[in-house]
């Protein structure tokens, strides 16, 4: 079975009452993951007060690189 390797990135909703993201910034983050041979699987985000999204939560694997 393939080992797997995993990084979590927390993304803030901004904003009066949340919900916004900085979309250039995630997609920044995204290419540079993507860069590095990090595959994104769930995402999942985080409510507040009202139903605003307080954060976006990105979860990412790889092949772990195994020693010889």
């Amino acid at each position: 079975m393939q080992p797997y390797e995993y990084r979590i990135i927390k993304f803030d909703g901004k904003g009066m009452l949340g919900g916004i993201l900085d979309l250039p910034d995630v997609k920044s983050e995204f290419n540079q993951m993507g860069e590095s041979g990090w595959e994104l699987v769930p995402m999942l985000d985080t409510n507040d007060a009202y139903g605003s999204t307080k954060w976006v939560v990105a979860t990412f694997k790889r092949a772990k690189m195994t020693e010889n």
